[in-house]
């Protein structure tokens, strides 16, 4: 029987006495994306960093291809499969943007710092990089980066490294977050062309129109508590969700 990608058991948050996360479950299959929307405070954040381990649950647990990872630290779940596609994107300006990806690729031979000074040759992961920048729609640049980025390169080069962390899982948080219709546009066509056999894909996001068209299933999350999930279309169609999330009836 084959693992699912991710599964999330009967998990529960507490901060200062207030339930953040409440008895959350849901799984995750191979080569999946899935869009992960709610509306703000639902704790969409909240769970997201308990799969990365930067919070620990007050109970439940999380898997990672049949492996519980719940006492995992964050580094450890990087190396376990898991990677995450960050909001703001800190890229190292005074590297190439080649070197940014490639360093991440690296990650591994960083995990010691006797290990690092031994590391001499890199071009395994340079030749991933440009496979990766190439990918996301980037090119090949091996110059230093520019003082100013525009906010869609950001974005893409931040998809380029997660996926440099070769993950089984990657967690996309709000990558369309300050593009233009256009940009949100393309990068959503990029993620929706993310997923295959070894990788699934999360995809956290508030622009509804973008997640509709290219996340067949959904999962939406309300006051700490999984609402719906389900194929797009049927979840849309929820009831709940609508009130919930969009404010209107049925």
């Amino acid at each position: 029987m084959i693992a699912k990608r991710l599964q999330i058991k009967n998990v529960s948050v507490k901060f200062g006495g207030l339930s953040a996360l409440e008895d959350v479950s849901f799984e995750v299959d191979d080569n999946q994306l899935i869009g992960f929307i709610g509306p703000n405070g639902a704790g969409k954040t909240t769970l997201m960093r308990v799969i990365m381990g930067m919070v620990n649950p007050l109970s439940g647990s999380v898997l990672l291809n049949g492996r519980n990872i719940t006492n995992l630290t964050s580094v450890q779940r990087i190396h376990a499969g898991v990677a995450l596609g960050q909001q703001i994107v800190k890229p190292l300006r005074q590297m190439s943007l080649l070197d940014n990806v490639a360093l991440a690729s690296g990650g591994k031979k960083l995990l010691s710092p006797m290990r690092a000074l031994l590391v001499q040759k890199r071009h395994k992961e340079r030749e991933l990089a440009r496979e990766l920048l190439i990918q996301v729609g980037l090119g090949d640049h091996s110059e230093k980066l520019p003082s100013e980025l525009p906010l869609g390169y950001l974005k893409r080069l931040e998809v380029a490294r997660a996926l440099a962390l070769r993950p089984s899982l990657l967690l996309l948080d709000e990558p369309l977050a300050g593009l233009s219709k256009p940009e949100a546009e393309q990068m959503a066509d990029l993620i929706y062309n993310l997923p295959r056999v070894g990788l699934s894909v999360i995809l956290i996001e508030h622009n509804l129109p973008q997640v509709q068209r290219i996340c067949p299933i959904l999962y939406v999350q309300s006051n700490g508590r999984q609402l719906a999930f389900g194929l797009t279309k049927d979840v849309m169609a929820d009831p709940a969700v609508r009130q919930a999330y969009l404010g209107v009836g049925a």
